[in-house]
């Protein structure tokens, strides 16, 4: 992959293949259901918030919103993927605006959501990519709209264990809880300000860690879990 495709948005297509492959996730992450109970506006009914995601997978996040009453959509670069979330909402009579693309140029009008959920996905991409996906999260929220970012920390043991690559990437992971997934963008302190650093608010700012303690080496696995508010 060059770095002109990195540019653009391009996730590493190694998620293509792992979903073509049959790679699935059916239910919601933890960190994404105490995101949208937590944040979610209170003075309107459910069916009037829209929640969109960005990098869906197999649609998991957005179809618990959905099984939730909320509007959802959502935008993600693998069709193997995006096939088998539509498949799966329309097997259980679920709404959702799911498509095919990059999430660094969004499809939707501005001011269009009240909720925008990133569940490692936009790490997948090098720095400049993610200034613009959340640039246009920026337009497409409503303001005071909430915005979830959940990537990966530059504590992990999976970012020791690559080698660095174009934009901030790190590549050809060997060890840690993130081998086999392509390219990836662990994001330090510093630079996370910078990507909020226009036109956000942040609410919350956490870093999650782990460590395997059965691994002689005890790897560390460490996540950002980032709520932001639009201004």
């Amino acid at each position: 992959m060059t770095e002109d495709r990195r540019d653009r948005g391009s996730v590493d297509p190694v998620w293509e293949n792992k979903y073509r492959d049959g790679h699935a996730e059916n239910y919601p992450w933890d960190v994404v259901v105490s995101f949208v109970f937590r944040n979610a506006p209170r003075d309107r009914p459910r069916s009037e918030i829209r929640i969109l995601e960005v990098g869906f997978g197999t649609g998991s996040n957005l179809w618990f919103a959905a099984r939730e009453g909320f509007d959802v959509a959502g935008i993600e670069a693998s069709p193997s993927a995006v096939a088998y979330a539509q498949d799966r909402f329309a097997r259980e009579q679920l709404k959702g605006d799911l498509r095919r693309g990059d999430f660094t140029t969004l499809p939707f009008a501005d001011e269009s959501f009240d909720l925008v959920i990133d569940r490692g996905s936009l790490v997948c991409v090098g720095n400049r990519a993610q200034h613009k996906a959340i640039s246009e999260i920026h337009r497409v929220l409503r303001r005071h709209g909430r915005f979830l970012y959940n990537g990966y920390a530059d504590s992990h043991s999976s970012y020791r264990a690559g080698e660095p690559g174009a934009d901030g990437v790190t590549l050809n992971i060997t060890a840690g809880t993130l081998t086999g997934v392509g390219q990836l963008h662990f994001v330090s302190r510093s630079e996370l300000d910078e990507l909020f650093a226009n036109g956000w608010e942040l609410i919350q700012v956490q870093r999650r860690e782990w460590t395997e303690m059965l691994e002689a080496a005890g790897g560390i696995h460490s996540e950002w879990v980032v709520v932001a508010e639009k201004r």
